[in-house]
């Protein structure tokens, strides 16, 4: 059966992660359109905080303190949306921690943890919003991220949490699929993204860690986000970047392990001193109420083509005025 979803105004929209960086501009731009909320996160004040925000602008919110890596507590953010709301059409799995450093240094204990987070709360996640959406229809979105296809190093765990995750959620949206669930799953994977990855990330390294650039504005995320949950799609990669790293792991990846070991650890850090390592949010909620890290590096505000992938209409009449414009400009330059 094919999912039929809801314009973003008629839904309830679940969202974890929601109080900082991507989730945090996810959750500004969906009350915008007129979605209701149940917004998850681990820190009760900024939630508190958010929730007054959205409402002052006459958003329907309610939300859920809630660490995703612990299974009740997923079950109670369903359980409150279907308490204030009777239903949700789209479950927004967003919530995730980093870690910088290699796989040896970094601890047991820290791999565990960054695994219940990023790993077990998309499982949770996923489990709750089918049993519901399997009944009424709607859309269950994971955010993995381009290193959910090729790896790299500093942040091994990292990526293999997020190869993890789009494993998991290929196998869930077969199993739906070949039961005719009215279910659309999509899997969103960014490039760098300028959120608050980099000052919440736990960092065993010697000075500050960046983004391997190029790096893209949380926003494009958002709107990849929204758009999946008002249009069936199997992947979105935020970024070129993204479609890059995947295409080139898939037809040379011997050469790409090369390219990477000389170029990937130079691009992950900087001249600069650590943060305090206190400040990250692997155990418990840090700095929130934040969008943006505001990085020294660029960051680009758009993406062609990832909306080419939410547009390919709009997108493919653009460049072919573009193409006709171009060869209408060669055709005078011939004639002069």
């Amino acid at each position: 059966m094919k999912p039929r979803l809801k314009r973003i105004s008629d839904q309830v929209i679940v969202l974890t992660g929601a109080t900082s960086g991507i989730g945090l501009v996810t959750a500004r731009k969906a009350a915008a359109r007129g979605a209701r909320l149940v917004l998850a996160a681990r820190n009760e004040e900024v939630l508190k905080l958010l929730a007054r925000e959205l409402a002052g602008k006459g958003a329907d919110v309610t939300w859920v303190t809630a660490d995703v890596g612990i299974e009740d507590d997923v079950r109670r953010i369903a359980d409150t949306a279907l308490q204030r709301f009777g239903r949700f059409d789209t479950w927004v799995n967003n919530a995730g921690v980093g870690m910088f450093g290699t796989n040896e240094e970094s601890s047991l204990e820290d791999k565990q943890r960054l695994f219940d987070t990023n790993y077990w709360g998309v499982v949770h996640g996923s489990l709750f919003a089918v049993r519901h959406l399997k009944r009424h229809g709607g859309a269950l979105i994971n955010i993995g991220s381009g290193f959910s296809d090729r790896a790299t190093s500093l942040q091994g765990i990292y990526a293999a949490s997020k190869h993890a995750v789009e494993g998991y959620t290929d196998s869930l949206r077969m199993e739906l699929e070949e039961e005719g669930a009215p279910v659309s799953i999509t899997l969103i994977k960014p490039a760098s993204v300028d959120s608050m990855f980099i000052s919440h990330a736990k960092n065993l390294m010697d000075v500050e860690p960046r983004l391997p650039p190029p790096v893209y504005a949380p926003d494009i995320v958002a709107d990849a986000i929204l758009y999946a949950a008002a249009h069936p799609k199997r992947d979105i990669e935020v970024g070129a970047a993204a479609k890059l790293l995947a295409v080139a792991e898939y037809a040379m990846p011997g050469l790409l392990d090369s390219v990477m070991q000389r170029v990937m650890p130079a691009l992950q850090r900087t001249n600069r001193p650590p943060h305090p390592r206190d400040q990250d949010n692997l155990y418990s909620a840090s700095q929130d109420g934040i969008e943006r890290d505001d990085m020294a590096e660029p960051v680009l505000e758009s993406s062609l083509y990832t909306n080419a992938l939410m547009h390919p209409k709009t997108t493919g009449a653009v460049l072919l005025g573009a193409g006709i414009a171009l060869a209408a400009i060669w055709q005078a330059n011939r004639t002069e």
